[in-house]
């Protein structure tokens, strides 16, 4: 196998011995009929099953095959993280292992890479396989996806991607941003991001590892990346903007009674009496509150590690 491959083939997996036979002829076959130089990663997500025996065997017999085995569980995103550390291809190509992404797609998504110049692209799977309870959880997502992120994808957390070699060298994938890689590839100034639609195979073997669950969090960790992207490294610019504008209007509540109080209201009525008060005062303690917390955040990003990190394309 060549030192730098055309392609590499990172494919996550927990509980795939059915599945992982056919999956590396697959590959194999596909790879073959378009000459191309290759290595297939695969990342064994803590499998209890056969998976790592399976690897091994095909690494005794095909030299293009390297496996990464973890002691437990960690889920996609550290997979993906380890697997894109690994890779030697000027193009890498995700799948998952379970056969419902299809290999046969590799040669197009290569060509987008190389001669359309994309950093990313995104499979699509238009017509899918599988139940209404998760395509109609899907759809919603990616539709606000698309409306916090500003990236015009219609399947945001489709297995099947291609990336430029720079692209995963460059961004860092955790906790289960899998589900954001092209937010995070966008906030990284990789901004070319395409779409292609690919082929949805029924699932042949196991089931899913995933359960609704990932949807709940799916909008959560969409908050925290859209947070991440955006103020990471400018924590005041958010904080500090909303956290002026409570303490500004709990403070025009303050002045609006007191001047009432001092030249209209006769009656005698306290000020503490009065339900506006307190609206004015919760106001200014969650203004001087959200301030507070963005003048921490700026603490903590000063003296960050990684506060000057910046990724260089090229130098002269």
């Amino acid at each position: 196998m060549e030192n730098n491959p055309q392609i590499s083939v990172v494919v996550p997996l927990l509980d795939e011995a059915e599945s992982l036979p056919e999956l590396h002829a697959w590959i194999k076959r596909v790879m073959n009929e378009n000459n191309f130089s290759y290595e297939v990663v695969f990342i064994d997500d803590g499998s209890k099953d056969d998976s790592w025996k399976i690897i091994e065997s095909f690494q005794q017999n095909d030299p293009h095959i390297r496996g990464i085995k973890f002691q437990r569980n960690y889920g996609k995103s550290a997979a993906l993280h380890v697997g894109f550390a690994a890779t030697k291809g000027q193009v890498v190509i995700t799948m998952d292992a379970d056969l419902q992404d299809s290999p046969d797609e590799i040669p197009e998504l290569y060509r987008m890479i190389m001669e359309d110049q994309f950093d990313l692209v995104s499979g699509w799977k238009k017509k899918r396989y599988d139940p209404l309870s998760k395509t109609i959880p899907t759809k919603l997502y990616n539709g606000v996806n698309r409306m916090m992120s500003g990236i015009k994808l219609h399947d945001m957390n489709c297995g099947l991607k291609a990336y430029r070699s720079d692209v995963v060298k460059s961004i860092e994938i955790f906790g289960e941003m899998h589900r954001y890689i092209p937010v995070i590839a966008k906030a990284s100034g990789f901004g070319k991001i395409g779409e292609k639609v690919v082929q949805h195979q029924e699932r042949k073997y196991g089931k899913t590892k995933f359960g609704l669950d990932r949807f709940v969090n799916g909008f959560l960790d969409l908050f925290t990346i859209t947070f991440i992207t955006r103020f990471g490294k400018k924590p005041m610019h958010f904080f500090g903007l909303f956290g002026s504008l409570f303490f500004f209007i709990g403070f025009c509540f303050a002045l609006w009674l007191g001047i009432d109080k001092l030249f209209i209201d006769t009656s005698g009525r306290l000020i503490a009496d009065r339900p506006e008060f307190f609206l004015s005062l919760v106001a200014m303690i969650i203004g001087v509150q959200l301030f507070l917390a963005g003048f921490i955040g700026e603490l903590i990003s000063r003296n960050s590690s990684i506060r000057n990190n910046y990724l260089i394309e090229k130098e002269i």
